[in-house]
């Protein structure tokens, strides 16, 4: 499964990203709690494989919270840090500015050997469309320095932001990669309005979440429908539409029962779950 999708401006942003790591001390990375691997660019992973990095594992509070800790663990090392944060109720100012000052030391350490005084951090911030890049900006600079939106896309052009004595930050677009390779990605993705809707089947895309669901979720998913959790997804979904009165032209209208669970699983009416599990 091959999906193409590279908006223009997102390949001058990979060209720009490239020529500014040059001027930055380290990269924040920002990753979806919920998709931690599949939201992670590889294209922008070569490019900062020599910077010490901050993860962020954004939407905290829409992840499982027992997979969130395992995956700190598998995605620290000693040029790592990693956090994962609610970017509405943390205390995101300190956490980030602390987690920045620890990835620099060993750096500002070997300044201070060399009678040099640390300056103001200067710090990339990568990540996919939609991941809480802006709005991670905006809290750290306590006031709106960034224009969000729940939808991919928003931020077009790199911008410099100082949010803190100690920090500056450039944001960057949200940059997916030329295709996806990778079928769970793209689900994964879509469930989590990474992608524009119009990129994916919904059938797919609905067959997936349900499949989901079904095998890690059972539970939530019977009670929020009040449903017998079936194998096949036709069969549910014509349950749901029945259930709910979605008829077109007499008929159960399937597009409509699939829209829901997409949806309501977007709007975490089934609760914090983690779409995938470190290795």
């Amino acid at each position: 499964m091959t999906i193409q999708w590279f908006p223009g401006h997102m390949t001058r942003a990979k060209r720009e990203i490239e020529e500014r790591l040059k001027v930055v001390d380290m990269v924040i990375e920002c990753r979806d709690s919920r998709i931690p691997e599949s939201s992670v660019n590889p294209l922008l992973k070569s490019l900062t494989i020599n910077k010490p990095r901050l993860i962020i594992l954004t939407k905290r509070d829409k992840a499982d919270p027992d997979i969130t800790a395992a995956w700190i663990k598998a995605l620290s090392d000693e040029n790592t840090q990693v956090l994962a944060l609610d970017l509405f109720n943390d205390d995101v100012r300190t956490k980030i500015v602390d987690g920045c000052k620890r990835v620099m030391k060993p750096k500002f350490d070997r300044w201070l050997a060399k009678g040099v005084r640390p300056r103001k951090i200067r710090a990339m911030v990568l990540g996919i469309p939609n991941v809480g890049k802006s709005t991670l900006i905006n809290q750290l600079g306590k006031k709106k320095v960034m224009v969000t939106a729940d939808r991919p896309g928003v931020t077009m052009a790199l911008k410099w932001a100082s949010v803190h004595p100690e920090l500056d930050l450039l944001d960057t677009p949200g940059v997916l990669w030329p295709k996806f390779d990778d079928k769970t990605v793209a689900m994964n993705l879509a469930l989590t309005g990474a992608i524009k809707d119009d990129v994916l089947p919904l059938e797919d895309v609905a067959f997936t979440a349900y499949s989901f669901l079904r095998n890690f979720y059972p539970g939530r998913l019977e009670k929020r429908y009040e449903l017998e959790v079936v194998e096949d997804p036709i069969v549910f979904f014509n349950n749901l539409a029945a259930k709910r009165s979605y008829l077109k032209s007499g008929e159960a209208d399937l597009q409509r029962a699939m829209a829901a669970l997409v949806r309501e699983m977007r709007q975490d009416e089934f609760g914090a779950i983690t779409l995938e599990r470190p290795a």
